[in-house]
Protein backbone atom coordinates (compact mmCIF):
# COMPACT_ATOMS: atom_id res chain seq x y z
CA UNK A 1 0.00 0.00 0.00
CA UNK A 2 1.52 3.57 -0.83
CA UNK A 3 2.69 5.67 1.85
CA UNK A 4 1.23 8.86 1.97
CA UNK A 5 2.82 12.32 2.90
CA UNK A 6 2.58 15.89 2.38
CA UNK A 7 3.15 19.80 3.59
CA UNK A 8 0.87 22.06 5.27
CA UNK A 9 1.43 25.81 4.98
CA UNK A 10 0.72 29.17 3.88
CA UNK A 11 1.10 30.28 1.50
CA UNK A 12 1.89 26.90 0.19
CA UNK A 13 2.24 26.96 -3.67
CA UNK A 14 5.77 27.70 -4.01
CA UNK A 15 6.99 24.66 -1.62
CA UNK A 16 9.25 22.42 -3.43
CA UNK A 17 9.19 19.60 -0.42
CA UNK A 18 6.97 17.27 -2.98
CA UNK A 19 9.66 17.76 -5.91
CA UNK A 20 12.33 16.63 -2.97
CA UNK A 21 11.01 13.72 -1.31
CA UNK A 22 8.98 11.76 -4.59
CA UNK A 23 12.95 12.03 -5.51
CA UNK A 24 14.08 10.42 -3.03
CA UNK A 25 11.28 8.21 -2.97
CA UNK A 26 11.78 7.19 -6.43
CA UNK A 27 15.46 6.83 -5.95
CA UNK A 28 15.05 4.62 -3.08
CA UNK A 29 12.41 2.54 -4.71
CA UNK A 30 10.26 3.13 -1.61
CA UNK A 31 6.09 3.00 -2.06
CA UNK A 32 5.29 6.45 -1.23
CA UNK A 33 3.97 9.79 -2.31
CA UNK A 34 4.26 13.36 -0.78
CA UNK A 35 2.02 16.22 -1.84
CA UNK A 36 0.65 19.59 -0.72
CA UNK A 37 -2.22 19.03 1.79
CA UNK A 38 -4.78 21.93 1.94
CA UNK A 39 -5.20 23.48 5.49
CA UNK A 40 -8.12 25.91 6.03
CA UNK A 41 -8.28 28.44 8.75
CA UNK A 42 -6.16 26.98 10.95
CA UNK A 43 -8.28 23.66 10.99
CA UNK A 44 -5.77 20.54 11.96
CA UNK A 45 -8.64 18.00 12.62
CA UNK A 46 -8.63 15.93 9.67
CA UNK A 47 -4.34 16.22 9.26
CA UNK A 48 -4.15 14.78 12.56
CA UNK A 49 -6.95 12.12 12.36
CA UNK A 50 -5.19 11.17 9.52
CA UNK A 51 -1.72 10.32 11.01
CA UNK A 52 -3.74 9.03 14.21
CA UNK A 53 -5.37 6.81 12.09
CA UNK A 54 -2.42 6.12 10.12
CA UNK A 55 -3.64 6.95 6.49
CA UNK A 56 -0.54 9.46 6.94
CA UNK A 57 2.51 8.51 7.55
CA UNK A 58 4.20 12.14 8.12
CA UNK A 59 3.86 15.92 7.82
CA UNK A 60 6.04 18.77 7.23
CA UNK A 61 4.43 22.03 8.84
CA UNK A 62 6.09 25.51 7.16
CA UNK A 63 5.16 28.88 7.88
CA UNK A 64 2.49 30.10 9.32
CA UNK A 65 1.85 26.87 11.51
CA UNK A 66 5.37 26.35 12.90
CA UNK A 67 3.81 26.99 16.54
CA UNK A 68 -0.55 26.49 16.15
CA UNK A 69 0.44 22.84 15.65
CA UNK A 70 2.23 21.90 18.74
CA UNK A 71 -1.17 22.00 20.63
CA UNK A 72 -2.56 19.51 19.04
CA UNK A 73 0.83 17.03 19.43
CA UNK A 74 1.11 14.30 22.70
CA UNK A 75 4.85 15.03 22.96
CA UNK A 76 7.61 17.06 20.98
CA UNK A 77 10.97 15.81 21.12
CA UNK A 78 14.62 16.92 20.22
CA UNK A 79 14.79 20.72 19.04
CA UNK A 80 11.32 21.03 19.01
CA UNK A 81 11.57 20.60 22.50
CA UNK A 82 13.43 23.46 22.94
CA UNK A 83 12.24 25.88 20.13
CA UNK A 84 8.56 24.89 20.50
CA UNK A 85 8.81 25.27 16.73
CA UNK A 86 7.67 22.42 14.39
CA UNK A 87 7.99 20.86 11.33
CA UNK A 88 8.02 17.03 10.98
CA UNK A 89 5.66 15.25 12.32
CA UNK A 90 4.94 11.48 12.90
CA UNK A 91 3.53 8.55 14.95
CA UNK A 92 5.46 6.60 17.09
CA UNK A 93 5.64 2.98 18.24
CA UNK A 94 3.42 3.93 21.05
CA UNK A 95 0.95 5.89 18.46
CA UNK A 96 1.81 8.90 19.82
CA UNK A 97 1.63 12.16 17.62
CA UNK A 98 5.41 13.38 17.76
CA UNK A 99 6.21 16.94 16.55
CA UNK A 100 10.62 16.87 16.02
CA UNK A 101 11.95 19.88 14.10
CA UNK A 102 14.89 20.01 11.34
CA UNK A 103 15.25 23.62 10.48
CA UNK A 104 18.17 23.61 13.38
CA UNK A 105 19.84 20.91 11.87
CA UNK A 106 18.98 22.32 7.99
CA UNK A 107 20.37 25.91 9.33
CA UNK A 108 23.70 23.92 10.87
CA UNK A 109 24.43 21.96 7.87
CA UNK A 110 23.81 24.13 5.45
CA UNK A 111 25.54 27.50 6.94
CA UNK A 112 26.48 27.53 10.48
CA UNK A 113 29.44 25.05 10.30
CA UNK A 114 31.48 27.18 7.79
CA UNK A 115 31.66 30.37 9.99
CA UNK A 116 35.34 30.29 12.23
CA UNK A 117 35.48 31.74 15.81
CA UNK A 118 31.39 31.93 15.98
CA UNK A 119 31.75 32.56 19.68
CA UNK A 120 33.29 36.55 18.55
CA UNK A 121 30.82 37.00 16.45
CA UNK A 122 27.75 38.91 16.34
CA UNK A 123 24.70 37.69 14.82
CA UNK A 124 21.10 40.02 14.19
CA UNK A 125 17.90 37.87 13.43
CA UNK A 126 15.53 39.77 11.82
CA UNK A 127 11.84 38.39 12.03
CA UNK A 128 10.64 36.75 14.70
CA UNK A 129 8.24 34.19 13.07
CA UNK A 130 8.08 30.70 13.31
CA UNK A 131 11.47 29.62 12.00
CA UNK A 132 13.33 32.18 14.44
CA UNK A 133 13.04 29.68 17.23
CA UNK A 134 15.19 27.52 15.29
CA UNK A 135 17.32 30.03 14.22
CA UNK A 136 18.03 31.00 17.40
CA UNK A 137 18.87 27.54 19.10
CA UNK A 138 20.90 26.80 15.89
CA UNK A 139 23.16 30.05 16.57
CA UNK A 140 23.70 28.75 20.15
CA UNK A 141 24.61 25.80 19.08
CA UNK A 142 27.20 26.70 16.64
CA UNK A 143 28.52 28.62 19.90
CA UNK A 144 27.43 32.53 19.37
CA UNK A 145 26.96 34.62 22.24
CA UNK A 146 26.13 37.55 20.89
CA UNK A 147 22.64 37.32 19.58
CA UNK A 148 19.85 40.23 18.80
CA UNK A 149 16.89 40.20 17.24
CA UNK A 150 14.16 42.35 15.44
CA UNK A 151 11.04 42.59 14.35
CA UNK A 152 7.65 44.85 13.31
CA UNK A 153 5.60 43.80 16.08
CA UNK A 154 8.06 43.99 19.17
CA UNK A 155 6.07 41.61 21.47
CA UNK A 156 6.96 38.59 19.98
CA UNK A 157 11.09 39.71 20.67
CA UNK A 158 9.70 39.80 24.34
CA UNK A 159 8.04 36.03 23.66
CA UNK A 160 11.59 34.69 22.29
CA UNK A 161 13.58 36.33 24.46
CA UNK A 162 11.58 34.70 27.79
CA UNK A 163 12.80 31.40 25.80
CA UNK A 164 15.82 32.15 24.88
CA UNK A 165 17.56 34.40 27.93
CA UNK A 166 20.69 35.56 25.43
CA UNK A 167 18.53 37.48 23.00
CA UNK A 168 19.51 41.04 22.82
CA UNK A 169 16.01 43.38 21.12
CA UNK A 170 16.37 45.94 18.94
CA UNK A 171 14.07 48.37 17.97
CA UNK A 172 12.46 47.56 14.14
CA UNK A 173 13.00 51.20 13.27
CA UNK A 174 16.96 51.29 14.00
CA UNK A 175 17.29 48.47 11.66
CA UNK A 176 18.78 50.28 8.91
CA UNK A 177 21.48 51.55 11.20
CA UNK A 178 22.12 48.73 13.45
CA UNK A 179 23.23 46.66 10.76
CA UNK A 180 26.74 47.79 10.79
CA UNK A 181 27.29 46.00 13.80
CA UNK A 182 26.45 42.34 13.03
CA UNK A 183 28.77 39.95 11.56
CA UNK A 184 25.85 37.62 10.82
CA UNK A 185 22.35 38.95 8.98
CA UNK A 186 20.23 36.07 9.27
CA UNK A 187 16.54 37.48 7.36
CA UNK A 188 13.80 34.98 8.92
CA UNK A 189 11.44 36.79 7.62
CA UNK A 190 8.69 36.29 4.52
CA UNK A 191 10.19 39.58 3.53
CA UNK A 192 11.80 39.28 -0.09
CA UNK A 193 9.04 35.69 -1.45
CA UNK A 194 8.13 35.66 -4.42
CA UNK A 195 5.63 37.97 -5.43
CA UNK A 196 5.46 39.56 -1.96
CA UNK A 197 6.59 42.18 0.48
CA UNK A 198 10.18 43.29 0.61
CA UNK A 199 12.70 45.50 2.61
CA UNK A 200 11.93 48.92 2.00
CA UNK A 201 16.04 49.92 1.89
CA UNK A 202 18.97 48.52 1.01
CA UNK A 203 21.50 47.02 3.04
CA UNK A 204 24.00 49.55 2.43
CA UNK A 205 25.98 49.65 6.13
CA UNK A 206 27.39 46.63 6.41
CA UNK A 207 30.39 44.95 7.44
CA UNK A 208 32.51 44.33 4.85
CA UNK A 209 32.73 40.77 6.43
CA UNK A 210 29.78 40.37 6.87
CA UNK A 211 27.73 36.76 6.21
CA UNK A 212 24.60 37.26 4.89
CA UNK A 213 21.87 34.12 5.55
CA UNK A 214 18.62 34.35 3.62
CA UNK A 215 15.92 31.81 4.82
CA UNK A 216 13.79 32.31 2.15
CA UNK A 217 15.04 29.88 -1.25
CA UNK A 218 12.00 31.25 -3.90
CA UNK A 219 13.15 33.21 -5.54
CA UNK A 220 16.82 32.34 -5.01
CA UNK A 221 18.00 35.33 -4.71
CA UNK A 222 16.18 37.83 -3.33
CA UNK A 223 16.44 41.85 -3.80
CA UNK A 224 18.30 42.04 -0.60
CA UNK A 225 20.82 39.29 -1.08
CA UNK A 226 21.58 40.18 -5.11
CA UNK A 227 21.89 43.79 -3.45
CA UNK A 228 24.90 42.21 -1.13
CA UNK A 229 25.96 40.06 -3.68
CA UNK A 230 27.09 42.73 -6.01
CA UNK A 231 29.00 44.60 -3.20
CA UNK A 232 31.07 41.09 -2.82
CA UNK A 233 28.91 40.05 0.60
CA UNK A 234 29.18 36.48 1.76
CA UNK A 235 25.33 35.55 0.66
CA UNK A 236 23.54 32.22 0.93
CA UNK A 237 20.00 31.66 -0.12
CA UNK A 238 17.47 29.30 1.39
CA UNK A 239 17.92 26.19 -0.50
CA UNK A 240 20.54 24.44 0.93
CA UNK A 241 18.94 24.76 4.78
CA UNK A 242 15.80 23.65 2.79
CA UNK A 243 17.86 20.64 1.56
CA UNK A 244 19.02 19.69 4.71
CA UNK A 245 15.93 19.70 6.76
CA UNK A 246 13.93 17.52 4.68
CA UNK A 247 16.89 15.15 4.07
CA UNK A 248 16.45 15.13 7.84
CA UNK A 249 12.65 14.80 8.01
CA UNK A 250 13.27 11.67 5.45
CA UNK A 251 15.38 9.97 7.87
CA UNK A 252 13.06 10.15 10.45
CA UNK A 253 10.08 9.04 8.46
CA UNK A 254 12.12 6.13 6.67
CA UNK A 255 15.33 5.37 8.31
CA UNK A 256 17.29 6.66 5.31
CA UNK A 257 19.70 9.21 5.05
CA UNK A 258 19.05 10.25 0.91
CA UNK A 259 21.81 11.56 -0.73
CA UNK A 260 21.88 15.02 -1.95
CA UNK A 261 23.44 14.41 -5.59
CA UNK A 262 23.86 16.87 -8.30
CA UNK A 263 20.37 15.83 -10.09
CA UNK A 264 18.59 16.72 -7.24
CA UNK A 265 20.01 19.97 -7.31
CA UNK A 266 19.95 20.93 -10.96
CA UNK A 267 16.27 19.53 -10.53
CA UNK A 268 15.35 21.82 -7.62
CA UNK A 269 17.58 24.88 -9.70
CA UNK A 270 15.29 24.36 -12.90
CA UNK A 271 11.74 25.05 -11.11
CA UNK A 272 13.69 28.10 -9.11
CA UNK A 273 14.60 30.00 -12.56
Amino acid sequence: MTKKFGIIGNPIKHSLSPLLHNYWFDKYKIDAKYSIIEVQDDNFSNVISDLKNEKISGINITLPYKQKIVPHLDMLVNDAEITSSVNTLYLNNNGKLVGDNTDVFGLQAAYLKEVDNAESKKALIIGAGGVSPSVILSLIKSGLKNISITNRTKEKCFFLKNKFKILNIVDWKLLKEEIKKYDILINATSLGLKNGEDFDFNFENTKNNLIYIDTIYNPLETRTLKYLKEKDVKVFNGLDMFIYQGQKSFYLWNKINPEIDQKLIEILLSKLK
